[in-house]
């Protein structure tokens, strides 16, 4: 029934809408995977990177602006039933809106992808749709600014450079907006998740540090910068310069600045607060600057006192309180407090983890002063008791680097427990619906990735479990004795493998320190180093 009225209504569209199917389940060969590229192929091909299947919508990073994003095109698409228009971000963005009117329950749009697929990029244009087409009023128009507001703001201090894409996020974001009985937006709230902190001590080759350090020394006014004790030149910074490319043709970190920095405002951050703010990111790079020479007895003495003097004054901590930090272990044992000096390589370690640690906690302390702004008041909004929810989730891509390490590992498990949820979502609750009202079709086999899932998750013999384990155990656990407990424990599982366990032609591509993973998306292979 459905897809009669689907073909009727598609022949309202234009020819050019009409390039190959617009829904896939429109699709003859459905079975076949090259069917179904060819489909994309052909609609891509005329600039339409939006396509169908069912409720789903997959969409293809143009890699260009496309004029489809106007206002015009927002109305084209308000109240209008699903089918009736070609395919859109904007039409999946009014049927959660209208769900959520119409059945008053809470809505959750997710979006998934590899890493550069465009999903930061659709979250905004979703925001932006509802801060148009939503009913507005005095107050309703703060709320929307700070939501917008909070993106760019957010990205700044949690999204940078990778090989994959210029603006990767570089942690996990749940979108809260909550609307009124009116259908506005009243409120909204975020949650992030797991900050990939080893960014601000390291950067692979052709990728950078997170947006704000370079924004704010290219577009920092030279007194603020002078209060900091920052020289205008990236080069200048250890903690800069790891990825060879400090500047980037494509990234206008200059004019970036002047955006975060009225973003700031209108979030309600006053000047003091945002000076507070640039003082810890400030310190960050001072902290990179920070090198150690050794004594007579091997042990670490701090050698760059202005750099320790410049942290000094902007953490307000006492110097010398700060350089024994630097220096020194301290241990506590049967109740008594042992202090021992570090040797060069712990004392590097110690610095770049209190790093690690100090922009961590400012992204947290960021993220809970952006929701203190978003929060829904209720002396403003009366009736608020009928608040409905709609959630966005933008969560990092799938990636595989060169060198690929714990970092990865938490982004592709991340995603692999997000494709679960998709065919737990589509092709199993689908089926079992047909099969519940005895519909004869002919079942789609499907790869079910619940096999992955618990290869990483499951309690005891899971790949996280055995980390767990070797970090608590006494005696000496190292990167090595850990990959040997991986071997034993699931060296029989078919996503898994190492250099021990590869036949001889596998094992070539496989170091010592490796293993791999098969995961729904491709294989990984993952270091254990560090």
């Amino acid at each position: 029934g459905t897809n009669g009225i689907r073909l009727t209504m598609e022949s309202a569209l234009t020819a050019r809408d009409r390039v190959g199917v617009q829904d896939f389940v429109l699709l003859e060969n459905f079975t076949s995977e090259a069917a179904f590229i060819e489909n994309l192929r052909k609609r891509f091909k005329e600039n339409l990177i939006y396509t169908y299947i069912g409720s789903v919508l997959v969409s293809v990073n143009p890699y260009k602006d496309l004029e489809i994003y106007s206002k015009q095109n927002m109305e084209r698409y308000r109240g209008v039933s699903f089918y009736e228009v070609s395919p859109h971000l904007y039409a999946i963005a009014d049927n959660s809106y209208r769900s959520l009117r119409t059945e008053r329950k809470d809505q959750c749009i997710l979006i998934s992808g590899e890493s550069g697929a465009g999903k930061t990029e659709a979250t905004k244009k979703i925001l932006q749709y509802y801060a148009v087409t939503c009913p507005a009023s005095q107050q309703v128009e703060t709320v929307k600014d700070r939501l917008l507001q909070s993106n760019p703001v957010l990205e700044a201090f949690g999204n940078a450079k990778t090989l994959r894409n210029d603006n990767s996020s570089r942690f996990g974001k749940y979108m809260d907006v909550q609307f009124d009985y009116r259908g506005a937006p009243v409120g909204g709230h975020i949650l992030n998740y797991l900050l990939e902190k080893s960014r601000v001590v390291h950067q692979n080759h052709g990728e950078r540090n997170f947006h704000i350090f370079y924004q704010l020394l290219e577009g920092g006014e030279e007194d603020l910068l002078r209060r900091l004790g920052l020289e205008k030149s990236p080069q200048q910074y250890q903690y800069l310069v790891k990825g060879h490319c400090a500047r980037v043709s494509s990234i206008n970190d200059k004019n970036d600045w002047k955006i975060v920095r009225r973003a700031l405002s209108i979030i309600s951050f006053n000047d003091n607060e945002v000076e507070d703010l640039l003082s810890i990111v400030a310190s960050v790079l001072h902290l990179g600057n920070v090198q150690f020479a050794a004594d007579e007895q091997g042990d670490a003495q701090v050698t760059t006192e202005n750099q320790i003097k410049y942290l000094a004054r902007l953490l307000a901590v006492e110097g010398s309180v700060l350089r024994d930090a630097l220096i020194h272990k301290k241990i506590i044992a049967k109740g008594e407090e042992l202090i021992s000096p570090l040797n060069l390589e712990q004392a590097a370690y110690a610095r770049d983890a209190l790093a690690k640690a100090i922009y961590g906690r400012t992204f947290s302390w960021l993220v809970n002063k952006v929701n203190k702004s978003l929060a829904y008041k209720e002396g403003e909004f009366p009736g608020w008791r009928s608040t409905t929810v709609l959630g966005l989730l933008d969560i990092y891509g799938f990636e595989v680097f060169q060198h690929n390490s714990f970092e990865q590992f938490c982004i592709n498990y991340c995603n692999e427990k997000l494709q679960q949820l998709f065919i737990e979502l589509t092709l199993k609750s689908e089926q079992e619906e047909y099969e519940s009202e005895g519909i004869a079709w002919e079942p789609v086999q499907y790869f079910n990735n619940k096999i992955i899932c618990d290869l990483v998750e499951s309690k005891f013999k899971g790949i996280i479990s055995i980390l767990d384990e070797e970090c608590l155990r006494p005696g000496d656990a190292t990167d090595t004795t850990f990959l040997e407990k991986l071997e034993e424990n699931v060296k029989n599982h078919p996503h898994f493998l190492t250099h021990k366990l590869a036949d001889q032609k596998t094992r070539k591509s496989l170091g010592r320190e490796e293993f791999r993973l098969l995961h729904y998306a491709g294989e990984v292979t993952y270091s254990v180093a560090g």
